[in-house]
């Protein structure tokens, strides 16, 4: 019985701490509904498969890929929600769509560090790439921005 409780309580603690970071991560990959499913399924099968997944390295990271690969399988959704034009938003009204618009690793790894305040290494771990991939990901992604939005930055 008592450990029982012990691995129930090592997995709170994981999902405590887990369970945001993920749940951004994927509604940066997904779209906030669908990430808010694949987040549920992929701390599920974390619950199923606890024994396996407490040792490794990064079990966050895997988690990310298992949220995205049960996530692929669904009906693509709007990634961001448009912005309703009677709205003054506090961003470019065409931020959203052209987010949408790029690529998946792109758009994780932009949202995550500009949108969220992750480090590079925080996104480099929790998607399994080097910190020099992220950081390619976010310059490509803040060039397309740019150019998408019509903004020049003088470097």
């Amino acid at each position: 019985m008592q450990a029982e409780q012990a691995r129930g309580d090592r997995f709170t603690d994981f999902v405590e701490e887990t369970e945001p970071r993920l749940r951004f991560a994927l509604a940066a990959a997904l779209g906030q509904e669908q990430g808010r499913e694949a987040t549920a399924e992929a701390l599920a099968y974390a619950w199923e498969h606890w024994e396996e997944i407490q040792p490794m390295d990064n079990p966050a990271g895997y988690l990310y890929r298992v949220g995205r690969s049960r996530g692929r399988f669904r009906r693509r959704r709007r990634v961001f929600a448009e912005v309703p034009s009677n709205h003054q938003p506090a961003v470019e009204p065409h931020l959203p769509r052209a987010v949408a618009r790029l690529s998946e690793r792109q758009r994780v790894a932009v949202v995550l560090v500009h949108g969220f305040g992750w480090t590079r290494p925080e996104v480099a771990e929790l998607l399994g790439i080097s910190v020099s991939a992220v950081n390619a990901h976010v310059q490509r992604a803040l060039s397309k921005l740019r150019t998408a939005l019509g903004v020049e930055i003088d470097v």
